[in-house]
C-alpha cells in the first residue's frame, strides 16, 4: 500500500503540474495569472500563479502522504468522500437559461474590457445569458475555440485576420482600414463560415512615440516630421520590429528615414525613453504605458502600419440562432477612439479598476444601455 500511495502521490502532483500548463492551450487554470503577468510583464502574477500551482502541490502531497500509512478501508473513505464532493460540483443547482453565449478574450486588458462591454450590451437588451471567459490564451486558441463550438463570440483584430488566420493571406493589399475591413469579413466568411461584425474606430497597431516634451520642442506630429531629428535623436526598437518590413525596414523605403537604431528588449525601451537615452520608441498604439510615461503617437500618415480593428467574430451557426445579436453589438461600430481605449486599458492595468466597471463606465457615459 505505501508503494501504491506513492506512486498516485507522484501522479498527483504531475497532474497539478500539468493542469497549471493548460492554459497554454486555453484551458485556464492557474496557468493563466502566469501567462497574464507575462503578457503584461507583471511579476505579480506570475508569482500568483507560480506560487498556487506549488502550493497546491505541496497540499496534495503531505494530504496523500499522510493517508500512505492509513488502513486501506480508511484510503477508500477518503477517496470515496473526495469522488462525491467532485461529482457533486458538476451537479448543476438550477437548470441555466437555454438562451446562453460564452464570450472569450484574449490575454490584457483590452480584450477583458471589450468582452464585458459585449456580455453588458447583450444581457441589458436580450434575453440571452452570457458567461465570460477571459484572458482566454492565445490568438490561436480562441480561433480554434470558436470554430470547434467551445466559445461563441471573441474580438478579433482586422490585421489579425489579414496576416494570421487566413491560409492564403493578400499579399497586396493595402492598409486603407475599411478595404481590410471588407477583405477580412468576405475572406473568413468563405475560409471558415465565421461572421466578423463592423469594427470599433480604435487602432491597437504598431505606433512610434516620443515624450510629449520632445515632440513640442522639435515641432513632430507626424511619423514624416522625423526627418527634422533623424540625424540627432536614437530610436530604442524591440528585435521584432526593427526587423519587419512594415516596422523600421518600412521606416527607410516609405518614409526615407534612417534613424540610429538601439535595439533592446519590449520592456526596457519605455525606461529608456523616460530617461533620455533613447528620443523614440516603438508600441502598441493602445497600451497603457502610453499614458504612464505621457508619450505621443506620432501620426501614420502614409500608412505603414497594417490596421488593427477590434470586432466581434462569431459562428454563422450563432448569428442565425441570435440575429439580434448584429444590431446588440452593432451600437459600438465607429466608437471607441484610439485614445479612449488607451485611458480605458490604464484604468484597468494601472489604476486597478475591473473591466467590468470600466466598461459600463464607458457605455453609460454614451448612453448606450437602457
Amino acid at each position: 500500500m505505501p508503494i501504491l500511495m506513492s506512486g498516485i502521490r507522484t501522479a498527483s502532483i504531475m497532474i497539478i503540474g500539468t493542469a497549471t500548463l493548460a492554459a497554454l492551450v486555453g484551458a485556464g487554470g492557474l496557468g493563466s495569472f502566469i501567462l497574464l503577468g507575462i503578457d503584461r510583464n507583471d511579476s505579480a502574477l506570475i508569482l500568483i500563479g507560480a506560487v498556487s500551482s506549488a502550493v497546491l502541490a505541496v497540499l496534495f502531497g503531505s494530504v496523500i502522504k499522510f493517508l500512505q500509512n492509513k488502513k486501506p478501508r480508511a484510503i477508500l473513505a477518503a477517496l470515496l468522500v473526495t469522488l462525491l464532493a467532485v461529482g457533486a460540483s458538476y451537479v448543476p443547482l438550477n437548470q441555466s437559461s437555454s438562451k446562453k453565449l460564452v464570450i472569450a478574450g484574449k490575454l490584457g486588458a483590452e480584450p477583458e474590457i471589450l468582452i464585458n462591454m459585449y456580455k453588458l450590451l447583450i444581457e441589458d437588451q436580450t434575453d440571452i445569458e452570457v458567461e465570460l471567459e477571459p484572458n482566454f490564451g492565445k490568438t490561436s486558441f480562441l480561433y480554434e475555440a470558436l470554430k470547434s463550438g467551445s466559445i461563441d463570440i471573441y474580438p478579433e483584430y482586422t490585421g489579425t485576420i489579414t496576416t494570421t488566420l487566413l491560409t492564403n493571406p493578400p499579399s497586396d493589399l493595402s492598409n486603407n482600414p475599411e478595404e481590410v475591413y471588407t477583405y477580412a469579413k468576405e475572406a473568413i466568411l468563405e475560409q471558415d463560415g465565421l461572421m466578423y461584425l463592423a469594427p470599433m474606430a480604435f487602432q491597437n497597431t504598431y505606433a512610434l512615440a516620443v515624450t510629449e516634451d520632445y515632440a513640442q520642442k522639435n515641432g513632430i506630429e507626424k511619423i514624416s516630421d522625423l526627418a527634422k531629428v533623424q540625424q540627432t535623436a536614437v530610436a530604442g526598437f524591440s528585435l521584432e520590429f526593427n526587423d519587419r518590413e512594415d516596422g523600421n525596414i518600412g521606416l527607410t523605403n516609405l518614409y526615407g528615414l534612417n534613424l540610429n537604431v538601439k535595439t533592446m528588449e519590449p520592456a526596457l525601451r519605455y525606461e529608456a525613453i523616460k530617461n533620455g537615452d533613447v528620443q523614440l520608441v516603438d508600441a502598441y498604439s493602445t497600451d497603457s504605458k502610453i499614458v504612464s510615461y505621457k508619450l505621443k503617437i506620432l501620426e501614420d500618415d502614409k500608412q505603414l502600419f497594417p490596421p488593427y480593428q477590434a470586432a466581434p467574430l462569431l459562428t454563422k451557426e450563432t448569428l442565425d440562432k441570435y440575429p439580434e445579436l448584429e444590431q446588440v453589438l452593432g451600437v459600438l461600430a465607429g466608437n471607441i477612439s484610439t485614445e479612449e481605449m488607451t485611458q480605458m486599458n490604464y484604468a484597468v492595468d494601472v489604476e486597478g479598476k475591473s473591466a467590468e466597471q470600466v466598461a459600463r463606465e464607458y457605455l453609460e457615459q454614451e448612453e448606450l444601455l437602457k
